[in-house]
């Protein structure tokens, strides 16, 4: 049997054209931070380290006997949550620059991977192709908890339009945006799928 996360956690992962609330639990994740564009040839490096340590452990954990609550499943896929800096605040228009957006880009893990396991596996892909990230990820449990979100169709620079309709959504609902922080889930690969047809799930924390 196998955990398919878009089937088991479809609620989760790919909602609706249209804006939903959700309350999330805590979960496991992979996380490295960074700063600056997304264009940058840079930006794809912290895309890579996430991916190679998250099949370094996918893979070593189909391979061993006895771990506690084991299944296997189906990799998860990248997120990540944006904001800008801090000094790019006072000064802000509503027009993002993207040279001052901070980022945090992040796999979920499932539940039976230990801190102990993620150690032993940063050694391993250190080893076997050293890579001076690897000691910027961290492993950590985030709550995201009550939530907005929505299925995006298209370009990442449209999005504006899509949290138009979210934050509609909350206000007719009684809820209020916590903040612009948002997570961007990506379903689609933006290397081999036309710009207009990119999913994306959008979402962000309300009270």
């Amino acid at each position: 049997m196998k955990n398919e996360w878009r089937k088991s956690e479809k609620g989760i992962y790919i909602p609706k054209a249209k804006a939903e609330f959700i309350d999330l639990p805590a979960f496991k994740f992979l996380t490295i931070a960074g700063e600056g564009n997304p264009n940058s040839d840079g930006f794809g490096d912290y895309i890579g380290v996430l991916y190679a340590l998250s099949y370094a452990i996918k893979m070593t954990l189909k391979k061993r006997s006895g771990i506690d609550a084991y299944m296997d499943y189906t990799v998860y896929p990248l997120e990540g949550v944006w904001d800008i800096r801090e000094e790019a605040r006072a000064g802000f228009t509503g027009v993002i620059d993207k040279d001052d957006l901070v980022f945090t880009l992040m796999i979920r893990q499932p539940d039976f991977v230990t801190p102990e396991f993620v150690e032993e596996m940063r050694d391993f892909c250190q080893k076997k192709n050293p890579n001076p990230l690897l000691k910027q990820v961290n492993f950590e449990t985030i709550t995201e908890g009550p939530c907005v979100q929505m299925l995006h169709i298209g370009s990442y620079d449209n999005e504006a339009a899509t949290f138009a309709i979210m934050e509609d959504y909350a206000c007719a609902n009684g809820l209020t945006r916590v903040s612009k922080i948002h997570r961007e889930i990506y379903l689609s690969d933006f290397r081999k799928v036309a710009e207009e047809k990119l999913k994306t799930t959008l979402r962000f924390r309300v009270k």
